[in-house]
């Protein structure tokens, strides 16, 4: 009985089950087609209302395009009408030129007229004249003698003659305000380039002291039997003198950078207070090893003080080395330097180069720093240096004639020579004595005066050059040559004096006139 009860019940339960399945598929089916109508409500009103915007937007194009086009043709007819009034006015000017050349043409045949009728007057005129010259003509040879082509030769010679002497004196005028003008320039050139550049120079002496703390240093300086101060001479190549002042030790050497090595390796000496023939080299070798990146340091201080680049390695060292060399008590180094500035604003105020000519004013005296190891002059060593190293033509033609004629060739060269001119003859570019410096002229210009046929000799550039203006009467130009060698071999002879002394030999002859 129970298990007939189950299956009845079951089955119940299946029937509600279907049963109620069936109702939840038609509830969700009647949903799917409310929502599917909401839906195709919606669209149906989305594409009305595009339809609508669609229809505004077209009438609002539309109405745009018709405000444009009315714009158009309202600007063409403004345009049509302002050419309409500019071919009034045109045609208003033509007609207007037409009646003055009217008028023009009116003028012109009344003033042909007039022309013609003055032709002829000047044709019979001239007729007149002809037969005058021809009676004149005739009568002047009746009268001279001289025909016709004689005459036309002696016109001719007597204008050419008075045409050479009107140029010769324009020439002349000409040349001598050209000079003057150039004087007065070349002055304001130089005044201006000395006023823009100024310079200290320190001079240096062949002796340097060194302060010692007590007198008992001195004894330990010369060591036993005066081995210290032998090793300390051989070593460094200077002479040290040791006397009576107290205090101090004096070094004394002609070569500057030996001399600076001394000073430096005696103060390391005493200061250490180690001093023994091994300790002097020690101190020596490790004081030569600073001094050489000093000079190479020096070197390159210089290169960019004067806003020059791009040397060689070797050129830079041998910039350093002369800041340890002097001429007429003038520091070379410094003295280079203040070349390369002066060339540099001389070479900009006549148009040229500025970084050249500064280049070539700070290597025109390289030759110094190597002439104890070649022969010849400075000028021919530094030349031929820089031309190793790779310089430029004007850089190596610069340091070879800044003391000769300079060539036009290369402006460089006579830029770097005034230069170097105003920076060892201005006042504070060297250090000498007025006594020393009058002597030394007075003693060129005297052996000079010597020789027959000199008139005059002056002393120049700080008495690196001599001139002499020799008699034109009593010397020929053979004679004045041999007086010019003679004078050199008079002072190589006779004189002392540093580096080079050029001698020039002038021989002029003057012819003057005076017009009253």
């Amino acid at each position: 009985m129970e298990p007939l009860l189950v299956v009845i019940l079951c089955g119940v339960v299946a029937a509600l089950t279907l049963v109620l399945i069936k109702l939840l598929d038609h509830l969700r089916r009647r949903d799917a087609e409310s929502e599917a109508r909401q839906i195709l409500a919606r669209a149906e009103q989305e594409v009305e209302n595009l339809r609508r915007e669609a229809e505004l937007e077209l009438k609002e194009l539309a109405l745009q395009q018709k405000a444009e086009a009315e714009k158009e043709l309202r600007k063409l007819r403004r345009e049509l009408h302002e050419r309409e009034r500019s071919l009034d006015k045109r045609q208003d000017a033509l007609e207007q030129r037409a009646l003055e050349l009217r008028k023009q043409e009116k003028i012109v045949e009344n003033t042909q007229r007039r022309l013609t009728e003055k032709i002829q007057e000047t044709n019979r005129r001239k007729e007149e004249l002809a037969k005058l010259l021809d009676l004149q003509r005739q009568t002047l040879h009746e009268l001279s003698g001289l025909t016709r082509e004689e005459a036309t030769q002696r016109l001719l010679q007597a204008l050419e003659t008075d045409l050479q002497r009107e140029t010769g004196a324009m020439i002349l005028r000409y040349q001598k305000q050209v000079q003057q003008t150039c004087q007065q320039r070349c002055r304001e050139i130089l005044l201006s380039t000395l006023q823009r550049y100024a310079a200290a120079h320190t001079a240096e002496t062949t002796t340097s002291t060194v302060d010692i703390p007590n007198d008992e240093m001195k004894g330990r300086i010369i060591g036993r039997e005066g081995r210290n101060i032998r090793a300390f001479e051989k070593a460094t190549g200077v002479d040290v003198i040791i006397d009576d002042t107290p205090g101090v030790v004096i070094v004394s050497a002609f070569d500057m950078v030996r001399r600076e090595v001394a000073r430096i390796a005696l103060n390391r000496l005493i200061a250490d207070g180690r001093i023994h023939p091994a300790r002097i080299e020690e101190i020596v070798a490790d004081t030569q090893r600073e001094l050489e990146r000093h000079i190479q340091k020096a070197g390159e201080d210089a290169c960019q003080e004067a806003e020059v680049v791009g040397l060689h390695e070797r050129i830079v060292h041998l910039l350093g080395r002369l800041q340890f060399r002097t001429s007429y008590s003038q520091n070379v180094l410094r003295h280079s330097i203040e070349v390369a500035f002066l060339a540099g604003m001389l070479a900009e105020e006549i148009g040229l180069d500025g970084m050249l000519a500064r280049r070539c004013g700070l290597l025109h005296d390289i030759g110094k720093a190597a002439d104890h190891e070649a022969e010849g002059g400075h000028p021919k060593i530094g030349a031929d240096l820089l031309r190793r190293y790779g310089e430029r033509q004007e850089v190596v033609h610069a340091a070879a004639g800044h003391h000769e004629d300079p060539s036009v060739q290369y402006p460089y060269t006579v830029i770097v020579a005034t230069a170097d001119a105003c920076s060892a003859a201005r006042p504070g570019a060297r250090r000498e004595t007025l006594e020393r410096y009058i002597k030394r002229m007075e003693e060129l210009e005297s052996v000079a005066s010597e020789f027959p046929g000199v008139e005059q000799a002056y002393a120049i550039q700080a008495g690196r050059e001599l001139r002499v203006i020799v008699s034109a009467k009593d010397t020929t130009d053979e004679g004045a040559a041999k007086i010019c060698r003679d004078i050199v071999k008079a002072f190589e002879e006779r004189l002392t004096y540093p580096g080079e002394v050029k001698v020039t030999v002038l021989r002029e002859s003057r012819y003057t006139e005076m017009a009253r």
